[in-house]
């Protein structure tokens, strides 16, 4: 599928009959204040005979106008104190849908937007939300069952932004691509090989780590995690590496974590009662790391550097699995007491995050992140929303209190969350035995503190605790669990967001 293409279209006239346009959508709190006579006319004349209009989506004849299809989409309870910009995406959706169902292949989108800070970006954020209601999952397209695409969509605005959205619905399709297929068409070896097709071209150095000497050396927890995929060759593991380095002088780096566990069947562990059902979406962090990088290759931002890595790797069960108990030496030398095959997340990440530490120590003002389906009890806490956990150095630097601020106007809202002593005494071994434990034997949906934890696990078995705030070099970090927020819907099968790739993409360019 090829992403939805945006098109800036400034000259009002377009919204009339013979410009190729064949619908008109109009998103829109009030339709006494749409800026286009004509349309304000009909909307009005609309809402006399049909009492829905300006009450629910509803499409009206409109002689004279592209295609003579006029679709007004309203945005409700925008006075509302604690309503956000998603309003207008709500809307933005329905209108879109309504728009391709009356046979539109060209529509236009006019946004009427709010003069509040909170509706800054209401006309993005409505465009960004036609693309995930038109989204349509990998499998069904190559099954040849897809309905026909649109061929573009107008944006009628003054801001000229359309090559930007397009290219972060660009990396936005990858992401939903790579986090909601199933797990045999993406295992991890096609998960890495989708990304070099789409990566093609791309200007990003790419490499891939498959040998299994070189992982298992290199990224043992990833490899104890995979051990029993190994015997299986379209299973076994890999590591995706990419880099972007954007003209000019590098002023910040940015350095990215991705957990890709193309399922997870809990390992010797196992996911009981259903629990494993929809486990092919927990590799939503990679998928969404690879989609920021093809964003970010297509628009090239000046002055910054990004480093990615991510860990692709199916949690098999079976005589190689490893085990609850073991004592495995993470890449940064930490000694890990694996306390549950389940929590095998953090394992993949602390050797991505390790390998990342080193590169960071000689980077221009690095920040380093990590983006996972980490935790059931993340979903517990705050139900859609993607939580933020940072180490004392992003913590003083106001990394996740900036990127809450962006993301918020950009409809990715985010929450804060205090890593405190509490999580780092969570970790400790009881037998002393090994540096640390890697989890409790309990599912974190029902362990105080679940989500934050795993933060404390990643920055002692990566070796970021070797860079706080009074070390030689501090370098900030911050863990962001999407498990909550990478998919909507069906709690199982419901459609990837590519969250929180807006968000990021938005930061990084704002931190220049």
């Amino acid at each position: 599928m090829a992403a939805v293409k945006f098109v800036d279209v400034v000259d009002k006239e377009a919204i009339f009959e013979g410009n190729g346009w064949d619908a008109l959508v109009v998103v829109s709190a009030d339709l006494k204040s749409i800026k286009v006579d004509e349309v304000a006319m009909l909307a009005d004349h609309g809402q006399k005979v049909d009492q829905r209009v300006g009450k629910s989506v509803t499409l009206l004849f409109a002689p004279g106008m592209a295609g003579g299809r006029l679709v007004i989409a309203p945005v409700s309870k925008a006075t509302d104190e604690y309503e956000d910009v998603r309003v207008f995406a709500d809307a933005a959706r329905q209108g879109i849908r309504v728009a391709k169902e009356a046979g539109a292949k060209r529509p236009l989108l006019l946004v009427n937007g709010i003069a509040e800070a909170r509706y800054q970006k209401s006309v993005e954020v409505a465009a960004l939300a036609c693309g995930q209601e038109l989204w349509q999952a990998l499998e069904l397209r190559e099954a040849g069952g897809a309905d026909e695409e649109l061929e573009c969509i107008g944006l009628l605005s003054d801001a000229h932004n359309a090559e930007t959205l397009t290219a972060i619905e660009e990396g936005r399709t990858l992401a939903r691509d790579l986090c909601g297929t199933e797990p045999e068409r993406m295992s991890a070896p096609a998960f890495a090989d989708y990304c070099l097709t789409a990566l093609t071209d791309s200007g990003l150095t790419i490499s891939v780590v498959e040998d299994r000497d070189i992982l298992e050396r290199d990224y043992p927890l990833l490899s104890a995690v995979g051990r029993s995929s190994f015997a299986v060759l379209r299973h076994q593991p890999r590591v995706v590496k990419l880099e972007y380095v954007g003209e000019g002088d590098i002023e910040r780096t940015f350095l990215f974590a991705g957990k890709g566990v193309v399922y997870d069947t809990g390992g010797a562990d196992l996911k009981v009662g259903g629990s494993m059902a929809g486990m092919s979406r927990d590799k939503g962090g990679a998928a969404a790391v690879a989609g920021l990088m093809k964003t970010v290759s297509m628009l090239k931002p000046k002055g910054i550097r990004i480093i990615a890595e991510l860990g692709l790797v199916r949690n098999s069960i079976g005589s190689e699995a490893f085990v609850t108990d073991e004592i495995i030496a993470s890449h940064a030398g930490l000694r890990v007491r694996i306390g549950n095959t389940d929590a095998e997340g953090r394992l993949v990440l602390a050797d991505l995050l390790s390998h990342l530490r080193i590169k960071a120590e000689s980077a221009v003002h690095p920040e380093m992140f990590s983006v996972a389906t980490l935790t059931g009890h993340v979903v517990r806490c705050f139900g859609g929303y993607t939580a933020a956990v940072e180490n004392s150095v992003a913590k003083q630097a106001n990394v996740a209190e900036r990127m809450q601020q962006q993301a918020a106007v950009w409809g990715e809202p985010i929450e804060v969350s205090q890593l405190r002593r509490d999580d780092f005494s969570k970790i400790v071994d009881p037998s002393g035995a090994a540096d640390m434990l890697s989890s409790n034997n309990a599912p974190s949906s029902i362990t105080a503190r679940g989500h934050q934890y795993p933060a404390a696990f990643l920055i002692q078995a990566s070796g970021l605790s070797r860079h706080g705030l009074s070390s030689a070099k501090p370098i900030a970090y911050t863990h962001l669990d999407i498990a909550g927020s990478a998919t909507e819907g069906h709690p199982q099968y419901g459609s990837p967001t590519a969250t929180p790739l807006v968000g990021l993409f938005n930061y990084m360019v704002d931190s220049q």
